[in-house]
């Protein structure tokens, strides 16, 4: 599989998101009106013609300002361009050549990369005459596209295939496998930006004391210390009340999507705040989800501390998680990097258990005689037996256990079946869900 790189850099508001959005096939970078959406850089496959690319979208590009985001996203866009193959220089007609666009083509002109001049937003075909103006901008033909309707997208990419190396076909030998998926999560300004940069040991996202810095879901694919997995990095999620702004409904729902489509969540809270309201929902989220999860406590260093004090907070912590509260606590300071491997360790075990198949005969060894010993209570004169149990083929832990009379076992029954699962299997960090079904 090719690792060709293409970056899709212009000022603001030019429709690179929209763009990036149609490359890859999906909605996956969120898309608004407002200029600015675009903080961090967001990677993505391409695939035309039997062979395959990946994109990456950039924020818009500014020079000569002295805003903390334009400054960052500044940052973000010349490492996308340092590290890309091709560029895809992308400019609005209906504006005309700017002086920010006469700037970047400078910067594109001194980086001796290939670049392709694409112009957006040409829906009519009396826009077309604005097409030629760009010429000017001396980064050879322009290609007129809407990147909305998707109007000329086919020409650009046969001719990114024309520049780019000649290794991008699939191979289609063997199906690519599946990455774990680590989603770190939390309410805004916790930490959760500082901690994916502290793993990756680079600036992949933006920082800032700003609460909503980060907007998207952004992917970066972890392999370092024997660890190989997709690391999410996710908005802030705050209240339903507090959020009032179009664009930050979106950002709460990719973290949502996030939750969702992962197998372990990385839950951050903050050390002085301690667990809120807002981090029970957003555990809730996890539980109902059924994924794995690593409570982060973060800013350790701001607490001032006594003899127990790591303990004392662990199980205030705890007590408010249960019943389900068999999950590791890690108390970390990402600006120290103090226990930060202990946080991707904990994620790995907590993957291991997640994904672990145990076979029927030992389960039947190991928890059919604690049955034996603790029955379920008779209901109505009956008697309850349970005969067999079963992991079941689903992506998290679930089992079945088959009975007589599955109508009369109560959620007490379920949760002291759980605790002995717990008991003889390592689940630390996994919720469990108990069946119970006819023999």
């Amino acid at each position: 599989m090719s690792n060709n790189l293409v970056a899709i850099v212009g000022r603001p508001n030019v429709g690179k998101s929209t763009l990036f959005n149609r490359l890859v096939g999906m909605r996956q970078a969120i898309v608004d009106n407002v200029a600015g959406v675009t903080r961090d850089r967001h990677y993505g496959k391409c695939e035309w013609c039997g062979h395959e690319f990946s994109v990456v979208d950039t924020g818009g590009f500014t020079v000569n300002s002295d805003d903390v985001f334009e400054e960052a996203i500044r940052n973000q866009v010349m490492t996308a361009i340092e590290e890309s193959d091709l560029i895809m220089f992308l400019v609005e007609v209906a504006t005309g050549i700017t002086d920010f666009d006469a700037e970047i083509a400078d910067i594109l002109r001194r980086t001796r990369k290939p670049v392709i001049l694409v112009v957006n937003k040409v829906d009519t075909s009396e826009k077309m005459y604005g097409v030629y103006e760009f010429n000017a901008l001396g980064l050879g033909e322009p290609f007129a596209i809407a990147s909305a309707t998707g109007s000329g997208t086919g020409d650009l990419l046969d001719a990114v295939l024309e520049k780019l190396p000649k290794d991008t076909k699939i191979v289609e030998d063997e199906e690519e496998k599946r990455l774990p998926h680590i989603a770190i999560v939390g309410k805004p300004n916790v930490g959760k930006s500082s901690m994916t940069n502290a793993l990756l040991g680079e600036e992949r996202n933006i920082v800032t004391p700003v609460a909503g810095t980060t907007r998207d879901a952004i992917s970066s694919h972890y392999n370092k210390f024997g660890h190989e997995f997709m690391l999410v990095d996710t908005a802030g999620v705050r209240k339903k009340k507090k959020v009032t702004e179009d664009l930050e409904f979106y950002s709460v729902m990719r973290s949502i999507r996030a939750i969702e489509n992962s197998d372990v969540c990385i839950l951050m809270i903050d050390a002085q705040q301690g667990m809120e309201a807002q981090d029970m929902a957003i555990y809730n989220i996890i539980q109902r989800n059924r994924k794995g999860c690593v409570l982060v406590v973060n800013k350790w260093d701001t607490v001032v501390k006594g003899n127990n004090t790591m303990k004392e907070y662990r199980e205030a912590l705890l007590s408010r998680l249960a019943p389900f509260n068999d999950i590791p606590v890690i108390f970390t300071s990402v600006i120290n990097k103090q226990r930060i491997m202990d946080v991707l360790n904990a994620a790995a075990e907590v993957y291991a258990n997640y994904s672990r198949k145990i076979p029927t005969s030992r389960l039947n060894e190991a928890l059919l005689p604690e049955i034996e010993n603790y029955p379920p209570p008779a209901w109505k004169g009956k008697y309850i037996k349970i005969k067999y149990i079963t992991q079941l083929p689903t992506d998290f832990p679930s089992f079945a256990f088959f009975c007589n009379l599955p109508q009369y076992i109560r959620d007490p029954y379920k949760r002291f079946l759980e605790n002995k699962l717990r008991e003889h299997f390592e689940f630390k960090g996994c919720p469990l869900q108990i069946f119970i079904r006819q023999k």
